[in-house]
């Protein structure tokens, strides 16, 4: 048996809506720790955090216009390891659930591991999650496909049209530097030519974005693929593309399946 040193880390998922969808285990880490970094999107949840830690550092320095992003990632990875390293309990808060997309979580876990510390991850409510109950979509009802934006228009991901599809982090859509938080009209517009291989351009599609605050409101704005570009987007904005056709069924192997 591998005997673990001293320090121990907990990457927390808080969960979408401030301070309401965070589970109970979570909230219970945070609270015990001797520390608490974080990854959050506003000062709010920042000082929430301060009001139910011990001691709360915030990660959001190390983010800067016109530095590489993985550059930030792994900065702040190491400021994680620097509290483990001197054998404290140590928590990692993130915004909705630290899983998804999201690499410092992922990688903080991984990078203690390896140096021998106990390490593991809490689950949380996730903005796909509250997108399903927003938007009253069940995803066993066509099927889902779910990309990050940039990642679905470089790498050629073909959707199937008999299903929704959920592109994310669209304003980023197409941006090939990491050092910046906003594409340009010029990628929406290619990434647009792209979807249109698929979908006729009057094809309504919802712009999404969750709320945060509880007296915020869900953003599910229909509009046309080809309008996209003109349309305001933000870093928190999910495109979520309809089926453009019905499912039809194989009947064809449908009768070759043993039936009783």
């Amino acid at each position: 048996m591998i005997n673990k040193k001293k320090g121990s880390y907990i990457a927390v998922s808080t969960g979408i809506l401030l301070a309401g969808h965070i589970s109970v285990r979570a909230k219970k880490v945070i609270e015990e720790a001797d520390v608490v970094l974080s990854l959050m999107p506003h000062p709010i949840a920042e000082n929430w955090l301060d009001s139910i830690s011990r001691e709360h550092i915030s990660l959001q320095s190390y983010y800067s216009e016109g530095k590489h992003r993985k550059q930030s990632y792994s900065e702040m990875c190491e400021r994680i390891l620097e509290e483990i390293r001197k054998g404290k309990r140590v928590c990692g808060a993130f915004y909705g659930h630290a899983g998804v997309f999201a690499c410092v979580p992922h990688d903080s876990i991984k990078l203690a591991q390896e140096e021998g510390f106990s390490a593991y991850m809490e689950p949380g409510i996730s903005a796909e999650a509250c997108l399903y109950s927003d938007l009253g979509i069940d995803p066993g009802s066509f099927g889902v496909q779910s990309y990050e934006a940039s990642q679905f228009l470089f790498y050629g991901h073909q959707p199937n049209v008999v299903s929704y599809l959920l592109l994310w982090q669209v304003a980023l859509a197409g941006e090939l530097t990491a050092k910046t938080f906003k594409t340009s009209e010029k990628n929406i517009e290619a990434l647009v030519k792209y979807l249109l291989n698929w979908y006729p351009p009057e094809h309504e599609i919802i712009l999404y974005e969750a709320a945060f605050l509880p007296l915020d409101s869900v953003r599910k704005e229909k509009i046309k693929i080809v309008d996209l570009p003109s349309t305001d987007l933000n870093l928190h904005t999910t495109l979520v593309v309809p089926p453009a056709r019905k499912m039809n069924i194989n009947k064809e192997l449908v009768e070759r399946l043993e039936v009783g």
